[in-house]
């Protein structure tokens, strides 16, 4: 049984023939509340993301080695992500066959145990192995919580309900410096700011037993009374006789193809493999255009600007996060507003253009003998970091793990959001490892003027690369890759013009 895709329910064909059946942002506290609760996977990563760079501070004053080393330093940075690295080419397969909840739940639980290590660690090398097993707790939870919201949302609001997971990265980042902050003066700084990370994880894991699991995922496993269970509580009356029908039938089409799944059919397959390329591109330019290291390295980079005390370093911080989370808030209206790919453009051309300023405002500092024309230097830096963040959080914040939560067919998405997942942590791992390298070596200018460079191609990449995925369901978004891999229909043609204009 094949449904026509103008009468697919939750596509815009389908809603402006029914407009009175469109779901709007608050309109059902059910919804907003299981995004809310996968998105706790979000704001580990986030507080993880944000936490080290100040406690960084202090574990240099507790571990001589750590002080006198910055590949210790940047190793302590980049072990979580190199274990996110793990545990996002595991979570795929983890969420396709023990499905989303379990694999939270397991995040969770990997998660609290690396907490706990890191707050007991008794030396550097202690500390490096429970930043691992942290990382492999958020590569799962990377995976996991854009998945289970878009699989959980209307697709008239999934770019919104999803970018509330980037919300609470962001959000996660917000509180780690408010921590780092409140623990500046108190015994043992480090130890409380690593902590307190196993709270959020402990929170999830308790809320989550009582969520249902992914309706689609629920389908695909035959386990049809508990996902109608669940959609019913999403859609009212008048759609959900429709969702129904139509997830019935997809779902059988997907369990037979499901069958003859292997990874390598993701090379073999052109439509499939032009969607992980841009899925994967988007995060892993998302990476190379530096965002990940203003918000490991803010502290430090702001001491490199001039203002040596850690609590005004950490406060300094503190504002940039907090721009960041309101900047998201943003993020959130526009996504499904203006749509993805305009905002992604417009977020990389002010973010291209705060690099440059970031970059000639340290060559100026460096250059400079007044110590009064150094601290205007340093200001100006400050200005540049939050510019930036300013720029890209209502943009490439959200919009690349959006884009990759909704451009996969349903079989293939544990798989190949998982090794989406796996490129972005890679690219984390090579920024983070390498920033304070490469600025000791040529300059903290040079080095932004390099992630400028990085981010005119991000710009040109998403121009012509990236579709527009505005409005659409999962389903019209699997016919532009056929468009793209076969060439174009008239029915297509339509649909990406409605994609394009709505």
């Amino acid at each position: 049984m094949t449904i026509p895709m103008q009468s697919t329910p939750g596509s815009s064909g389908y809603l402006d023939l029914y407009p009175d059946r469109k779901v709007s942002f608050f309109k059902n506290p059910y919804i907003l509340g299981l995004a809310s609760v996968a998105g706790i996977g979000g704001l580990l990563f986030g507080y993880d993301t944000g936490v080290i760079s100040g406690a960084l501070l202090y574990i240099k004053q507790d571990f001589e080695d750590v002080r006198n080393s910055s590949f210790l330093q940047e190793t302590i940075v980049s072990m979580a992500i190199a274990g996110a690295i793990f545990g996002a080419a595991a979570g795929g397969w983890i969420n396709d066959v023990f499905g989303r909840k379990k694999a939270t739940l397991l995040a969770d639980v990997i998660f609290t145990v690396g907490a706990i290590l890191m707050a007991a660690a008794p030396n550097s090398y202690v500390l490096i192995v429970g930043r691992l097993i942290i990382g492999l707790g958020v590569g799962i939870a990377s995976v996991t919580a854009p998945v289970y919201i878009a699989e959980s949302s209307p697709s008239e609001i999934r770019g919104s309900l999803v970018s509330t997971n980037v919300l609470m990265i962001t959000g996660g980042q917000f509180i780690s410096y408010l921590v780092n902050i409140c623990f500046t003066q108190v015994p043992g700084t480090w130890r409380w700011m690593l902590g307190v990370s196993g709270v959020p994880a402990v929170v999830q894991f308790i809320l989550m037993l009582f969520l249902p699991e992914s309706p689609r995922w629920l389908f695909i496993k035959n386990r049809k009374n508990e996902a109608v269970d669940v959609i019913s509580k999403i859609y009212d009356l008048s759609r959900l006789e429709d969702e129904i029908d139509f997830l019935t039938a997809e779902s059988e089409q997907e369990r037979q193809r499901r069958n003859n799944i292997r990874m390598m059919d993701v090379f073999k397959s052109k439509e499939i493999f032009l969607a992980f390329l841009v899925g994967g591109g988007l995060l892993a330019f998302q990476q190379f255009a530096g965002i990940n290291t203003v918000m490991y390295y803010s502290p430090t980079i702001v001491q490199m600007a001039g203002f040596q005390a850690n609590e005004l370093a950490l406060l300094l911080s503190l504002i940039v996060a907090g721009m960041n989370a309101a900047g998201t808030v943003l993020g959130i209206y526009l996504i499904d507003h203006a749509g993805r790919k305009k905002l992604a453009l417009s977020s990389l051309g002010g973010v291209i253009v705060s690099l440059i300023i970031l970059s000639f405002t340290f060559y100026k500092q460096a250059s400079s003998s007044s110590s009064s024309a150094s601290n205007v230097y340093g200001w100006f830096a400050v200005l540049g970091l939050a510019l930036y963040i300013g720029f890209f959080a209502p943009g490439m914040g959200p919009v690349p793990w959006t884009v990759n939560s909704e451009i996969y067919p349903e079989e293939y998405r544990g798989i190949l959001g998982g090794m989406s997942a796996t490129v972005c942590w890679v690219s984390n791992l090579i920024v983070s490892e390498s920033f304070l390298s490469i600025a000791d070596a040529i300059g903290v200018g040079p080095t932004f003027l390099i992630l400028a460079g990085i981010a005119v191609v991000a710009f040109l990449f998403v121009l012509f690369y990236v579709p527009e995925t505005k409005g659409l369901t999962f389903d019209e978004v699997e016919v532009i890759w056929k468009e793209r891999a076969w060439g174009k229909n008239p029915n297509t043609e339509s649909l990406l013009e409605r994609a394009s204009q709505s």
